[in-house]
């Protein structure tokens, strides 16, 4: 009987890593879990500045400059209420605002981050995909291989995802690099053809987006959660016997 039993279940040491992968995976995804639902947060809110602008510059009338006072603060390009909310201030005699170069600087780190996040775990879901199919030769595990591949399809749903937004945000930074933010330079667009806002608009929605797949990304890594707790009580219930 014990050596049927051996038989159906996998070896210790490999009941040992199953166990270690279950612990330490579950505690990485509590973190992956959360922090893209904080960086969705702040991609929207960078958004909404973006679209206050092009709000603004749809509708304003383009002035002159109003002060000859070094930064002294441009009545017509200033949206109101977005200084105090987001830091973003336009001033006469000045170029970009600091706080849209550090918007777009913010962006460009974070599809650098999504980017190699979602890289690395595509390259772990392969190798965990090999794992587990292994696992199908241990009849004791055999019921949980539907929870096993289901964390494992979800991560890799979630690296495709975190893929996709590296490639939203590089485009919507492609959109922003069209616009000349100097108030100079905005004026004459904006008493001609008038494409700042388009761009603006355009490069929100693209944030937008990738705003709500990190969202996508952070939910499909939470339904792992009990997966994880289920699978690793067998395994530890597995060690005991």
């Amino acid at each position: 009987m014990a050596e049927d039993e051996a038989q159906l279940s996998p070896p210790e040491s490999l009941l040992q890593l199953i166990d270690n992968l279950a612990r330490f995976h579950r505690e990485h995804e509590e973190y992956y879990s959360q922090a893209p639902l904080r960086q969705a947060g702040e991609l929207q809110a960078r958004s909404r500045a973006l679209k206050t602008l092009a709000d603004r510059w749809s509708v304003v009338g383009v002035g002159e400059q109003t002060s000859a006072a070094a930064f002294a603060g441009t009545e017509d390009l200033n949206a109101p209420g977005l200084a105090a909310a987001s830091g973003i201030l336009f001033m006469e005699g000045e170029g970009e605002p600091v706080e849209l170069q550090r918007l777009k600087r913010e962006v460009g780190l974070l599809a650098d981050d999504v980017e190699q996040t979602g890289a690395w775990l595509a390259g772990a879901m392969e190798q965990a995909w090999e794992i587990a199919g292994g696992l199908a030769a241990y009849p004791a595990l055999v019921d949980l291989l539907g929870e096993r591949h289901r964390i494992i399809a979800n991560d890799w749903q979630s690296a495709g995802l975190q893929a996709l937004v590296a490639r939203l945000l590089r485009r919507a930074l492609d959109l922003l690099a069209c616009i000349d933010f100097a108030p100079a330079a905005l004026r004459v667009d904006l008493g001609g053809e008038r494409t700042a806002p388009a761009y603006l608009y355009s490069a929100s929605e693209l944030l937008d987006r990738a705003a709500d797949l990190m969202t996508e990304s952070a939910t499909l890594v939470h339904d792992n959660e009990r997966r994880w707790r289920i699978f690793r009580a067998r395994v530890r219930e597995l060690q005991s016997t």
